[in-house]
């Protein structure tokens, strides 16, 4: 069966730099970010030769969640200057060595990623994710793996399941439940992933917890109660 690999580049971009040294050209370039995506890039193709490949990097500029949503990762920092400056040549070396890169306007890295994972999988193709990003493992399926090279993690259903107590289909319940601190997403006020995962067990869906809100009891049921808006 062909296989097609996907990047997160944005994801493995902010670790790469975060991880590695404080690396520079001669004139005072930074390079850490460039140079630990590279060799992640190659890693990954030497892995898993991939029939098709990708790497997918979020386009500048808003997107439909800013719509949604204006608090959305308003409680970001700005980007480093350091990480800004290598962007565009790590675009550059992409496409220098030949590999695919997209960028879509109006939506993110994750959505471009979903898309293209679901319509590979409906054209009978096994598809690799790799990424950092949590939020990928609601994509996890029979011929849909995610990946996380720098903690050298495997997501397969069994792994999902083992990670975050929930099936990859209720991992969006479950992260709409808790909240997202990091994108600045509000949940369900003290209910943490043990409450989540309670509840969704018990009931299956959020659709299903939403219907039998009214049987939940605590101050857990009142928050939620809250929150059905």
């Amino acid at each position: 069966m062909p296989k097609l690999v996907l990047v997160d580049g944005s994801s493995y971009l902010y670790r790469a730099f975060h991880a590695l040294p404080d690396l520079r050209t001669s004139r005072g370039e930074p390079t850490g970010a460039m140079r630990g995506v590279l060799s992640m890039l190659k890693k990954i193709i030497d892995d898993h030769l991939p029939d098709y490949f990708a790497v997918v990097f979020d386009a500048p500029g808003k997107t439909f969640r800013d719509d949604l949503y204006a608090e959305y990762k308003t409680n970001r920092p700005p980007m480093p200057d350091d990480l800004v400056r290598q962007i565009e040549p790590l675009h550059e070396l992409v496409r220098a060595n030949g590999w695919p890169l997209l960028m879509i306007g109006g939506v993110e890295a994750d959505d471009v990623i979903a898309t293209l994972a679901r319509e590979a999988k409906a054209a009978g193709m096994d598809t690799v994710i790799s990424t950092g990003d949590k939020d990928l493992a609601q994509l996890v399926e029979p011929g849909i793996t995610c990946i996380n090279t720098m903690s050298n993690e495997t997501l397969d259903e069994a792994g999902v399941q083992a990670k975050f107590g929930v099936r990859a289909d209720q991992v969006l319940d479950y992260l709409t439940l808790i909240g997202d601190a990091v994108d600045n997403v509000p949940g369900v006020e003290k209910v943490g992933p043990k409450t989540a995962v309670k509840w969704l067990a018990q009931y299956g869906s959020l659709d299903e917890i939403v219907a039998h809100a009214g049987d939940i009891g605590g101050g857990v049921g009142e928050n939620l109660r809250k929150r059905l808006d």
